[in-house]
This record gives structure tokens, C-alpha cells and sequence, in this order.
């Protein structure tokens, strides 16, 4: 097994102010590597430097990863980078029965999830060394879908069949994708409203881990991942068994 360096390593971690990319930026920090969390609010930002303690290993960058000239603008000016993680998801609105939904909403899953993606990989990757690699999130959704969820399934699968197309075309290049199941972050407040804790604590029976996940279980699985130099074109399923049941 190759064992990629993160000590001194630059990673940038789309959507690192909340969440799961909030966990990572703080386990890449712990190690070591000199971290850049990008989002597209500077007021989230901000708070999510105070709370890893504004270390002077750590760069906040105002970033919307679905508009290309940013995307090409970034890439352009944030210097060396050994490895990129996208987190990010706007999915606020599409989680709708399908009378309900509107198309706005479905675009912005698909912008966020998909396309941003993509620009990451082509103004990303020349930006990386051989042994570089970009680590995008899907989800548990592409799998078990379920009603007002059709678009967000249909996009994680999506994004995996992409995973598996970039790992050939970028290679010797890593691309890999963590598949989370249900994971105490802020973004169920979009799926779930007020009914968020019922939700998740009923799910947490369900599952034959016991619980649903938290931001610090898929921070792990995107460490693997960042450092495993011989995995590639890989979904990493870290979902507590949701698929099984």
C-alpha cells in the first residue's frame, strides 16, 4: 500500500465550513497539512475559522464551484495543491413529491452536485501533482432512494458514474467519491425542518450500526482516501449498513 504524505500537503476542501468539510478541515489541520476551505458564504467562513481556532495553517476563500469563471479564477491564484475534496450541496428545495417540485431547485442540485464537480476537475487537475488526487461526496441516495428524493438519487448516481470516467481520463490522477448514508449535519434542516431529530433517531434504529452517522465518521473515510495512493475510481460506502436494510 502507497501512503500519500498529508504532513505539509495543500488541500483544499470545497464546502469546508459546515459539516463533513468542516470535520475534515479540522482532522487535515490536526496532521498537519495546510488546508483552504471554500464556500460560497464569507459569514460561514469566517465563523468556521474561529471555531478551528484560526490556525496559521488555514486559508478561507469565498468560492461558488458552480460558476466558472470563479472556478478558473481560484485555480488560477491559489498556488500549489496536492489534493481537492468537494463536500458542498445545495439541495434546499429539492427534497419535494414531485408536484411539488420545482425545476430551480432540481438545477441547483444538479449545479452543485454535478457541474461544480466537473469544473473542479478540469480547473483542478492541472493544478495537481501525479500523485495528487480529488475526492468528491454522493450519497446513500443513489441507492436507496425514497419519495421527494428522485433528484438528489439521481444526481449521486450520476456523480459516481463520473468518479469512474475521471479516474481513467486523469489518471495517474486519484478520483474517489465517500458515499454517506444519514449524517448529523445542518443539511437535514433542508430535508427534515423541525422534524430533523425524530427523523435521524428513527433512522439510528433502523440501521444495523445503531446510529446515523456524524461529520467526523465521513471526515475519516475522505482521509483514507486522500491518502491511499492505490485507490482510485472507488465509492467509498460509509452509511452504517443502510444499504443491507
Amino acid at each position: 500500500m502507497t501512503v500519500t504524505r498529508i504532513e505539509g500537503a495543500n488541500i483544499i476542501v470545497i464546502g469546508g465550513s459546515s459539516g463533513m468539510g468542516l470535520a475534515l478541515a479540522q482532522r487535515l489541520l490536526t496532521e498537519g497539512a495546510r488546508v483552504t476551505i471554500a464556500g460560497r458564504s464569507a459569514e460561514k467562513l469566517g465563523a468556521a475559522r474561529r471555531e478551528l481556532g484560526d490556525p496559521a495553517d488555514l486559508r478561507a476563500a469565498v468560492l461558488d464551484l458552480t460558476r466558472e469563471e470563479e472556478v478558473a479564477a481560484f485555480f488560477r491564484d491559489c498556488g500549489p495543491v496536492d489534493h481537492i475534496v468537494s463536500t458542498a450541496a445545495d439541495i434546499e428545495g429539492a427534497y419535494q413529491l414531485l408536484p411539488d417540485l420545482r425545476l430551480s431547485a432540481a438545477q441547483r442540485v444538479i449545479e452543485s452536485k454535478f457541474y461544480g464537480p466537473l469544473l473542479l476537475a478540469k480547473y483542478g487537475a492541472p493544478c495537481l501533482p501525479p500523485s495528487g488526487s480529488i475526492t468528491y461526496t454522493s450519497g446513500v441516495a443513489a441507492y436507496r432512494p425514497a419519495a421527494r428524493g428522485s433528484v438528489v438519487a439521481a444526481v449521486n448516481a450520476a456523480l459516481e458514474g463520473l468518479v469512474r470516467a475521471l479516474a481513467v481520463e486523469l489518471a495517474p490522477l486519484r478520483v474517489n467519491a465517500v458515499s454517506p448514508g444519514w449524517v448529523d449535519t445542518p443539511i437535514w434542516t433542508f430535508v427534515a425542518g423541525d422534524a430533523k431529530q425524530a427523523t435521524l433517531e428513527a433512522m439510528a434504529r433502523r440501521l444495523p450500526a445503531g446510529r446515523v452517522g456524524r461529520p467526523e465518521d465521513i471526515a475519516d473515510a475522505i482521509r483514507f482516501l486522500i491518502g491511499n495512493g492505490f485507490t482510485t475510481g472507488t465509492i467509498l460506502h460509509v452509511e452504517g449498513g443502510h444499504r443491507l436494510v
